[in-house]
């Protein structure tokens, strides 16, 4: 178990306070999208974005790993752009695009 603090406010159930250890580098990441995709605060994504791992277990890490490095590859020119059309027939041909 880990040293947390936990209290109960007016507004719902019994919240705890836990410690993260994070590099700064990640820490900038997270602020700057927390702040760009409209969230009050730090801690509001960081509980959506938990609770979303959470209840939809079903997309692994290594989904969200390929989704990274794709967008990656995207930002830098490494990769193609697909079509909307191209994606949809790999849907339905059951190919990966390969």
């Amino acid at each position: 178990m880990s040293d947390a603090e936990s209290s109960t406010g007016n507004d719902g159930p019994e919240t705890v306070q836990i410690n993260l250890r994070l590099t700064q580098a990640f820490l900038d990441d997270i602020d700057t999208t927390w702040e760009e995709q409209g969230f009050s605060s730090r801690s509001e994504f960081l509980r959506y974005a938990a609770r979303d791992a959470v209840k939809h277990p079903e997309f692994s890490r290594e989904g969200w790993k390929q989704i990274a490095a794709s967008e990656h590859e995207l930002r830098t020119g490494d990769e193609e752009l697909v079509s909307r059309e191209d994606v949809l027939a790999m849907m339905d041909d059951g190919t990966d695009g390969e």
